[in-house]
């Protein structure tokens, strides 16, 4: 897969996005639904205009009946001061009114009423008791509140009605704005009494209805035109969020650069091909990937790549049947439904060699490979997840095998979860102290004496055991981790080889197994050196084993590595020899000091005279390149024999001793008498 041709697909999402269609999987709204939509959602925007509309009404409405009082007040207080007030000369009501004040007084007030200009007019004292109206009531009346608030000083102004009051004998009279005022008189003014005055509240009714209609018309205009610009804005814009929610929706699930339907698309259909799978027919899920489809983004350029991958789509999809379905997944990479075929494997052959044709991609003809995996539901499995995970590793096999099409099979599944786990728990084994260190004796055959041990890892787990490394180191070297582990392994390694020196055996070396990961870091020999001089170790004294496979990863990285180790003085082992590829040419270029010949070919090297032959052929090159060859897997005596007539220089297995702890193998290297005989044997 390569993320720059997603780049490219992105780029050409954006010009044309737009104008695509939205797929039949996309169900769109009819008119109906929609015509619907908008009544309901016209329906909703109505709501807070109205109640928009009442609140403000009743605001005006409140607002006028605030107005009606104050004309009111007005008016009382034009009554008071210009006809009342001059009457009442400087004696305070308390003292009562004259003759000639109470005649004045009824001249006054009686046009007055008769034209109801005033419905009532009385005067009180400040004690609030009446001492004129114009109709004589209320003498007997207990003094209002209202008239002990204006003798304070205030005015009193409320809408009600004449006779409203609950001492009041008659019927009660027409709705008037009722208003108590303090009266002034005199020089200098003073507070001499009360107003009590109802003046018609339907003339200042009618004057602010009149407004209030023009207000309302206004307000339910203005209202009007909110609510359909509010309609029309919202219909315009619902219109192209529509628009774009279909392209949107339709992005979501293709691919911009061939217009195929994406991974999200691709698992839904398989979920739906898996569920209705009993509907007739079988049904095959496979994973098409390109082979060297980077040769073509890095010979032509990734625009090309891009033109290529769009063909291919449209030759594919042509190729399928309606029943069938295609998408693609990302990078070069295609998945595929095929339903109700009889025969699925064929389909894909046919498939694949469609997608071999050639194709003239800026006037010059290329073609590409595939590699096809598939599986059958629900002969493979039923599970989605695991089914697209299975026919992966089948296209993976086919690829590996170029094998075309290859149909998944359970051997073919290396992929454990638990593995997952273990790498986990490795993190944090190397930290917490479940790592030891075994080591295997190594003895030349010349003399018997042990020149050195091999460092092999254990992992003491606390719920498995004692784990070996065949189990973990594998799954470290497909990580970061084995640089972690191959430094705890090295620095342990040398900390207890400092220990052997204490026992008397200074001159025993160390050998620690490196991956090609760890040959990958340029720094990875200075590591090793700090590492020596920190546990004060000489260089001499330590060997890097590594295999063939990992010189060959990095074949430059791993001579400047190597280089670098040989100059510092360490030694280095080719292990595994013979099971790899080294060109002897190249081989004799690298600053390795040993041979290690494969266990595979030492083990029956006494029942097989192939591998007996082999086993000869290394030592006798090894020893023409001045190497010295190691033997491993040694586990009989026939085989140490053969070894020695060979003319093999070192041997390891259990015909010599086991790996062991470090306390154990102390006490093997003090034994008085060797294990395997007086052939091999301590120093």
């Amino acid at each position: 897969m390569d993320e720059r041709n997603e780049t490219e697909s992105s780029r050409a999402a954006t010009a044309g996005a737009p104008a695509v269609a939205v797929a039949p999987h996309h169900p769109v709204p009819g008119r109906t639904g929609t015509r619907r939509l908008f009544v309901t959602y016209g329906a909703i925007c109505l709501v807070p205009v109205l109640i928009l509309g009442a609140v403000l009404g009743l605001s005006y409405r409140s607002e006028a009946a605030a107005r009606g009082a104050a004309q009111g007040r007005s008016e009382a207080t034009l009554v008071a001061q210009t006809a009342v007030e001059p009457l009442l000369g400087n004696r305070p009501l308390a003292d009562g009114l004259s003759t000639d004040q109470t005649n004045d007084l009824r001249r006054l007030v009686t046009p007055a009423v008769d034209s109801r200009e005033v419905l009532r007019l009385r005067l009180r004292t400040l004690a609030g008791r009446i001492v004129f109206a114009d109709d004589g009531s209320g003498s007997h009346h207990e003094p209002d509140d209202e008239a002990l608030e204006a003798a304070r000083g205030e005015t009193v102004v409320r809408l009600t009605h004449l006779n409203a009051d609950d001492d009041d004998q008659a019927a009660q009279g027409p709705a008037s704005v009722e208003v108590y005022l303090p009266l002034e008189a005199g020089t200098p003014a003073r507070r001499v009494g009360v107003l009590e005055i109802y003046l018609p509240y339907a003339p200042i009714d009618a004057d602010v209805t009149a407004g209030l209609h023009t207000l309302y018309r206004d307000l339910a205009l203005g209202l009007g035109a909110l609510y359909l610009a509010i309609f029309v804005i919202s219909a315009s814009v619902s219109r192209r969020l529509r628009r774009q929610l279909h392209v949107n929706a339709y992005l979501a699930e293709h691919d911009h650069l061939t217009a195929l339907p994406n991974r999200a698309w691709f698992l839904r259909q398989a979920r739906s091909a898996v569920e209705g799978r009993g509907r007739g027919g079988s049904t095959a899920l496979a994973i098409i990937d390109l082979d060297r489809f980077k040769e073509v983004n890095d010979t032509l350029g990734h625009h090309n790549g891009d033109r290529l991958l769009s063909v291919l789509a449209e030759r594919i999809t042509a190729q399928l049947g309606p029943e069938s379905s295609v998408a693609r997944m990302g990078g070069d990479e295609f998945g595929v439904i095929i339903r109700g075929s009889p025969d699925p494997e064929t389909v894909l052959w046919q498939l694949r060699s469609v997608i071999e044709g050639e194709i003239e991609v800026s006037a010059l003809p290329v073609s590409v490979d595939s590699s096809v995996g598939y599986v059958l539901v629900p002969q493979d499995g039923e599970d989605v997840d695991q089914l697209l995970q299975r026919a992966d590793v089948a296209m993976y096999v086919a690829k590996a095998e170029h094998a075309g099409v290859v149909r998944y099979q359970p051997s073919q599944n290396h992929y454990n979860p638990a593995d997952l786990t273990l790498v986990s728990e490795l993190r944090h084994a190397i930290d917490d102290g479940q790592l030891v260190v075994h080591f295997q004796p190594k003895a030349t055959l010349a003399n018997g004496h042990i020149e050195s041990v091999e460092a092999l890892v254990r992992w003491q787990h606390p719920q498995h055991g004692l784990v070996f490394p065949d189990r973990f180191m594998p799954l470290a070297e497909q990580t970061d981790l084995i640089h972690k582990l191959t430094a705890w392994v090295l620095d342990r390694a040398l900390a207890d080889l400092r220990r052997l020196d204490g026992a008397a055996f200074a001159n025993v070396a160390v050998a620690v197994n490196v991956s090609a990961r760890n040959l990958a870091q340029r720094d990875f020999s200075a590591q090793v050196v700090d590492a020596l001089s920190a546990a004060q170790v000489a260089p001499e004294r330590l060997v890097i084993e590594i295999t063939e496979t990992a010189l060959l990863a990095d074949p430059a990285r791993a001579a400047l590595v190597l280089g670098d180790l040989h100059r510092a003085g360490v030694r280095v082992s080719l292990d595994d020899f013979g099971c790899g590829y080294t060109s002897l040419g190249y081989l004799s270029t690298l600053p390795v000091h040993e041979l290690k010949i494969d266990r595979s070919f030492v083990t029956d090297m006494a029942q097989n005279p192939a591998h007996r032959a082999i086993v000869r052929a290394i030592v006798d090159l090894g020893h023409n390149l001045s190497l010295r060859v190691v033997a491993e897997g040694v586990e009989t005596s026939e085989a140490l024999a053969l070894l020695r007539a060979v003319g093999c220089d070192v041997v390891q297995g259990y015909v010599l001793a086991p790996a062991m702890p470090l306390a154990e193998l102390e006490a093997w290297l003090l034994a008085p008498a060797p294990p395997v005989g007086a052939s091999v044997g301590g120093p």
